[in-house]
Protein backbone atom coordinates (compact mmCIF):
# COMPACT_ATOMS: atom_id res chain seq x y z
CA UNK A 1 0.00 0.00 0.00
CA UNK A 2 1.83 3.73 -0.93
CA UNK A 3 2.59 5.63 2.02
CA UNK A 4 0.14 8.32 1.55
CA UNK A 5 -2.72 5.99 1.75
CA UNK A 6 -1.57 4.96 4.74
CA UNK A 7 -1.09 8.35 6.32
CA UNK A 8 -4.63 9.22 5.30
CA UNK A 9 -6.20 5.95 6.78
CA UNK A 10 -3.86 6.81 10.30
CA UNK A 11 -5.04 10.16 10.03
CA UNK A 12 -8.87 9.04 9.85
CA UNK A 13 -8.79 6.78 12.59
CA UNK A 14 -7.14 9.46 14.59
CA UNK A 15 -9.73 12.07 14.01
CA UNK A 16 -12.36 9.67 14.80
CA UNK A 17 -10.94 8.89 18.03
CA UNK A 18 -10.49 12.55 18.61
CA UNK A 19 -14.24 12.99 17.45
CA UNK A 20 -15.33 10.31 20.35
CA UNK A 21 -13.47 12.47 22.76
CA UNK A 22 -15.02 15.22 22.41
CA UNK A 23 -18.76 13.96 21.92
CA UNK A 24 -17.74 12.32 24.91
CA UNK A 25 -16.86 15.41 26.61
CA UNK A 26 -19.82 17.29 25.27
CA UNK A 27 -22.10 15.00 26.85
CA UNK A 28 -20.26 14.43 30.20
CA UNK A 29 -19.75 18.12 31.20
CA UNK A 30 -23.78 18.52 29.52
CA UNK A 31 -23.42 21.11 26.78
CA UNK A 32 -26.81 22.90 26.46
CA UNK A 33 -28.46 20.24 28.04
CA UNK A 34 -27.12 17.65 25.85
CA UNK A 35 -27.14 14.27 27.69
CA UNK A 36 -30.81 14.82 28.87
CA UNK A 37 -32.06 15.32 25.57
CA UNK A 38 -30.39 12.39 24.51
CA UNK A 39 -30.60 10.03 27.44
CA UNK A 40 -34.77 11.16 27.49
CA UNK A 41 -35.27 10.58 23.29
CA UNK A 42 -35.93 7.80 21.18
CA UNK A 43 -33.68 8.96 18.16
CA UNK A 44 -31.03 9.82 21.19
CA UNK A 45 -28.59 7.15 20.22
CA UNK A 46 -29.01 8.36 16.20
CA UNK A 47 -28.33 11.99 17.02
CA UNK A 48 -24.92 11.15 19.04
CA UNK A 49 -24.25 8.56 16.33
CA UNK A 50 -24.50 11.50 13.68
CA UNK A 51 -22.22 13.85 16.27
CA UNK A 52 -19.20 11.52 16.28
CA UNK A 53 -19.60 11.14 12.88
CA UNK A 54 -20.03 14.50 11.39
CA UNK A 55 -16.94 15.94 13.84
CA UNK A 56 -15.22 12.80 13.00
CA UNK A 57 -15.07 13.98 9.04
CA UNK A 58 -14.05 17.32 10.46
CA UNK A 59 -11.63 16.65 12.81
CA UNK A 60 -9.84 13.81 10.23
CA UNK A 61 -9.94 16.57 7.36
CA UNK A 62 -8.13 18.54 9.96
CA UNK A 63 -5.49 15.71 11.06
CA UNK A 64 -5.14 15.15 7.11
CA UNK A 65 -4.14 18.52 6.48
CA UNK A 66 -1.96 19.08 9.44
CA UNK A 67 0.27 15.90 9.09
CA UNK A 68 0.56 16.77 4.76
CA UNK A 69 1.72 20.58 5.93
CA UNK A 70 4.04 18.95 8.52
CA UNK A 71 5.83 17.14 5.05
CA UNK A 72 6.56 20.09 3.87
CA UNK A 73 11.11 21.13 3.56
CA UNK A 74 12.43 23.86 5.25
CA UNK A 75 12.63 26.74 2.68
CA UNK A 76 15.46 27.64 4.54
CA UNK A 77 18.13 25.20 2.51
CA UNK A 78 17.91 28.01 -0.38
CA UNK A 79 20.58 30.20 0.78
CA UNK A 80 18.75 33.29 0.27
CA UNK A 81 18.65 35.88 3.06
CA UNK A 82 14.25 36.19 2.95
CA UNK A 83 14.38 39.60 1.70
CA UNK A 84 12.85 40.78 -1.21
CA UNK A 85 15.18 41.80 -4.08
CA UNK A 86 15.13 45.65 -4.97
CA UNK A 87 13.24 46.68 -7.81
CA UNK A 88 14.00 49.96 -9.63
CA UNK A 89 11.51 51.89 -10.63
CA UNK A 90 11.48 54.36 -13.96
CA UNK A 91 10.38 57.69 -14.01
CA UNK A 92 7.88 58.96 -17.29
CA UNK A 93 7.68 62.16 -18.01
CA UNK A 94 4.11 63.93 -18.74
CA UNK A 95 3.12 66.73 -20.10
CA UNK A 96 0.90 69.29 -17.79
CA UNK A 97 -0.21 71.44 -20.28
CA UNK A 98 -2.05 69.24 -22.14
CA UNK A 99 -6.00 69.58 -20.82
CA UNK A 100 -8.24 66.79 -20.48
CA UNK A 101 -8.72 64.60 -23.04
CA UNK A 102 -12.75 64.58 -24.70
CA UNK A 103 -14.59 61.47 -25.46
CA UNK A 104 -16.41 61.02 -28.69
Amino acid sequence: MPKLIRLYIRQVILGFVISAGFVAMILWFNVANLWHLVTHDPAGPLAVGLLWLFNGIVFSGVQFGISIMRLAEDEDDTGGTGAPEAVEYATIPARADEGPRRRL
